[in-house]
């Protein structure tokens, strides 16, 4: 009787579960097709760029999707390029004024806007910023506008670059549960924090020539915009000149401090409106969807960018990271499609699998031989995001583009202390002399590490020849760079490891003239699960989505990044190529 009643329980909740996801489908499409026909830009309008989601390289939406935007607002620095560009040509567009706080980009893709930016200025059309709080990297985007106006009581960040790296030496002792690590190369410090409790001179001069070479670069940049020379403004950043408003306008930072409506009443001045006439703002994500009609590269013969960005691990892929399915399967398309003349492959990517990270680079060897192929690195191409951008024929990369990471590792995680503790003993039984090679609740053999140890030298060996092979170098001159050291794009330009500092466009424009073409369109690759495809395999992962917002939500959001790096050396499987630490630089 139990068992009768349970099962139509269960059917009785399948069907209700199934009712409300039809209803939330009709729903969704019934609002949908109850807008307008289109974003209407109306005479003497504004483009208002605030960014208010995490900017990736490429989204891939799908605009017959139903349930597009369902997982909130998300935008792709592709998108974002193209709607400037298309508003430099647009006559209904006068200006555009940057509200943005807070951007989430990295800074390559910051800087691919300011130069899209910096190209829209070229029409003679004005651009204006105006903000409660400018970070470093809001500034160093805003210095770009003509004008750069801040909230009469707001503040402004502007002190150099610095980071943090966490150690966890002795937590791993105290809580009994260590990570056991095999690595290879002086620099290669992604595993330093488990082996100590202090930052190695080799990392802390790594990281300090890092963080100078992309200051550099974001000072001279604001340099040119703003009229300050370097010097006074690297002094101004030593005094902290900027640190309240009136300090920052007397200083040459900002243009004025005005209240909103003060800023409005600006606009309108410039637009030539009354100042009781309302402003026509429109807004990015508005204009996005309205350039999407206006194609800028319309020509017959095609050049295919494929997007890979994310951590490398093994499988499909998708938005967040990178397998090698759809990569793989994007570049024998672009290969096998005769409309497609040459391929650009953009990386965004710290690395990650050895193993994809070589199956990629073996596919894009393949690729070049039947096409053009240029490869434009991001914000990081670091380590995997390095491998498998090394096959290409040129390599771009931006200015403050991280890269390099040339090495390997191995993490394995170990409970035998804890184990040992709470009294937990494991015995293992095998056939054979090595068929039980390792437990998580027994200490590391050496016979293991000495395994392990091998196969690390032997990947360090391959990457090293994989990148002799595609830079021209001996192996001992990449070894001489390699040891997992990063560089920024500027020092990775100046020791051989890319060929031209420059975005993605300039990639597009070499592999164009490669493949002997004046007039090209554009085919984007990969194609991701549409919005409504995601919800309908995440159906049941709901729960597990709302509770890692309420672990979130009570823990804080940095203890929550911790435990999600925790969460993801679990995910490591295998050999790792991967940037040596998690930089947030602020």
């Amino acid at each position: 009787m139990n068992f009768l009643r349970n099962f139509l329980a269960s059917i009785l909740g399948s069907l209700v579960a199934f009712g409300i996801i039809m209803v939330m489908f009709f729903f969704f499409l019934a609002l949908m097709g109850s807008g307008d026909d289109g974003v209407v830009v109306k005479k003497n309008s504004v483009l208002e760029i605030e960014f208010l989601a995490p900017i990736k390289d490429y989204v891939g939406k799908d605009e017959a999707d139903p349930f597009a935007g369902f997982w909130g607002p998300e935008m792709g620095l592709d998108e974002i390029i193209h709607a400037i560009k298309v508003a430099k040509e647009d006559e209904h567009i006068k200006g555009i004024s940057l509200t943005t706080g807070f951007l989430q980009a990295g800074m390559a893709q910051t800087r691919e806007i300011r130069k899209a930016l910096l190209d829209f200025k070229e029409s003679g059309k004005f651009i204006t910023s105006h903000s409660d709080f400018y970070a470093q990297k809001d500034y160093y985007l805003a210095s770009v506008a003509d004008e750069v106006y801040l909230n009469p009581v707001g503040s402004l960040d502007f002190k150099g670059l610095a980071t943090e790296v966490l150690y966890y030496k002795d937590l791993q002792e105290k809580s009994g549960i260590k990570m056991e690590v095999i690595r290879h190369g002086k620099y290669k410090s992604a595993v330093e924090p488990f082996l100590s409790n202090t930052m190695s001179d080799e990392n802390r001069t790594q990281i300090q020539e890092l963080l100078t070479s992309i200051w550099d670069v974001m000072v001279d940049d604001i340099s040119e915009s703003r009229q300050i020379a370097p010097e006074n403004l690297n002094t101004i950043a030593d005094t902290l000149g900027g640190r309240l408003p009136k300090y920052a306008v007397a200083s040459g930072l900002l243009d004025g401090t005005l209240y909103f409506d003060e800023y409005e009443d600006l606009l309108k001045s410039k637009i030539g409106v009354g100042e009781d006439d309302e402003l026509n703002y429109v807004s990015l994500t508005d204009y996005v969807d309205k350039a999407k009609t206006r194609k800028l590269e319309t020509g017959s013969d095609k050049i295919a960018v494929i997007y890979a960005q994310g951590e490398i691990f093994f499988g499909e892929g998708g938005k967040d990271y990178i397998g090698q399915g759809l990569i793989v399967d994007a570049l024998k398309k672009a290969v096998k499609n005769e409309n497609i003349k040459a391929i650009v492959f953009r990386v965004d990517s710290p690395g990650g699998s050895a193993l994809v990270s070589d199956i990629i680079w073996r596919e894009m060897q393949l690729a070049k031989k039947e096409k053009p192929l240029v490869v434009s690195f991001g914000n990081v191409a670091a380590s995997g995001g390095y491998y498998i951008g090394v096959g290409g024929d040129k390599i771009f990369a931006e200015p403050t583009t991280i890269t390099g990471s040339i090495g390997v590792f191995g993490t394995i995680p170990n409970i035998n202390e804890l184990a040992g503790t709470v009294g937990i003993n494991a015995e293992q039984v095998g056939t054979n002399k090595n068929s039980v090679d390792y437990s998580v609740f027994e200490p590391m053999t050496d016979s293991f590490r000495d395994v392990v140890q091998e196969g690390i030298e032997d990947v360090y060996t391959t990457f090293l020849s994989r990148v002799a092979q595609g830079r021209n170098m001996t192996v001992e001159q990449v070894d001489a760079l390699a040891q997992g050291r990063v560089w920024s794009g500027v020092d990775a330009k100046a020791n051989g490891l890319v060929d031209e500092l420059g975005d993605l466009d300039d990639a597009i424009a070499a592999a164009a003239e490669m493949a002997n073409l004046s007039d090209y369109g554009i085919r984007k690759y990969p194609r991701y699960k549409t919005d409504f495809e995601r919800f309908m395999e995440d159906l049941g992962g709901m729960k597990s989505k709302l509770g890692a917002s309420v672990i979130e939500e009570e823990i804080g959001t940095e203890a929550y990044k911790l435990l999600k790096e925790f969460k993801e050396l679990g995910k490591q499987e295998g050999i790792q190529a991967k940037m040596p630490f998690n930089l947030n630089i602020k």
